[in-house]
């Protein structure tokens, strides 16, 4: 049987498939790296594309990869844990699969943002390049290739983090 994920996307409910081998193993990668940091710094928690957020706004929202600091994460009750944590995570990646759509993507991103997100990055292999979201900044724009992707900093949301992207490209 296969597993449809329900998203409400600006009032109208949109049933999107799961994703396909290359954007799991992407997915998974990326889920990876973030959560080897975590393990180490024990600063929050990691969360993977089947938690959904209850955003401040009302939106519901699951990226493909977030993290929530300890503090934040602590400070709610059991039933909200358990739930849909009625929270913006601190740090969010997407990574679009063969059926998203780019500009609602970083119209996600932008939502995430105007609800408390500290970090984001939207992260498209087949472009290729990486959107930077920060609050109060322009998005930044980084293009790359297969022979030079960037290393990305988790700069002060992630202390000491550095995703590596090669692995994306190693399909």
């Amino acid at each position: 049987m296969c597993k449809f994920s329900q998203v409400v996307w600006q009032g109208e409910l949109i049933i999107m498939p799961p994703t396909g081998g290359e954007s799991g193993i992407r997915n998974s990668e990326l889920n990876l790296q973030v959560s080897l940091w975590n393990r180490q710094t024990k600063l929050g928690y990691v969360f993977d594309s089947s938690t959904i957020f209850k955003l401040p706004n009302g939106a519901k929202r699951s990226p493909d990869v977030s993290w929530v600091s300890r503090e934040r994460w602590e400070a709610l009750s059991i039933e909200d844990r358990r739930g849909f944590p009625p929270l913006c995570p601190d740090f969010a990646i997407e990574l679009p699969s063969q059926t998203d759509n780019l500009p609602k993507l970083q119209s996600k991103m932008h939502d995430y943002l105007n609800n408390r997100l500290r970090l984001g990055w939207l992260i498209d292999p087949q472009t290729p390049l990486v959107k930077i979201y920060r609050p109060n900044q322009d998005v930044e724009t980084l293009y790359f290739s297969e022979q030079t992707p960037p290393t990305l900093s988790g700069e002060t949301v992630l202390p000491g983090f550095l995703l590596d992207l090669a692995p994306l490209f190693n399909l």
